[in-house]
């Protein structure tokens, strides 16, 4: 007889929720930094998403975006190993080309403020 275990379905919520809550402090966390970025541009390390604060907040949502992944690999048959063995790169490489996009955008917006990211210029 062939046994099928029960879905790991609390898996997917526990990566659902952590990215949710780390994603709602990231943007908290961004709000507050363009806030202080408009009061004051000259600020020389303004533009910089390397703070801890912001940092720890993104690595979160990845680590919940990590668990959500494994978790429906997990679903599909995948063994534990293989699944979050799969889930890491892909998270790990869309989370560093995300951030490196943002990185990008906070430089644009110091260099030519935000006409720079006025996408009607392009058409």
């Amino acid at each position: 007889m062939y046994y099928l275990p029960q879905p790991p379905f609390l898996v997917i919520l526990m990566g659902l929720f952590i990215s949710l809550t780390c994603g709602s402090a990231f943007q908290n966390l961004m709000e507050q930094k363009l806030r202080t970025w408009t009061k004051n541009p000259e600020q020389a390390n303004s533009y910089r998403l390397e703070t801890s604060g912001l940092a720890t907040t993104y690595w979160g949502i990845c680590l919940g975006i990590w668990v959500f992944l494994g978790g429906g690999f997990l679903i599909l048959g995948f063994g534990i190993i293989a699944s979050y063995g799969v889930a890491l790169p892909l998270t790990l490489f869309t989370g560093s080309l995300i951030w490196v996009q943002l990185s990008d955008v906070f430089l644009q917006l110091k260099e030519g403020g935000s006409k720079a990211l006025d996408l009607d210029d392009f058409i």
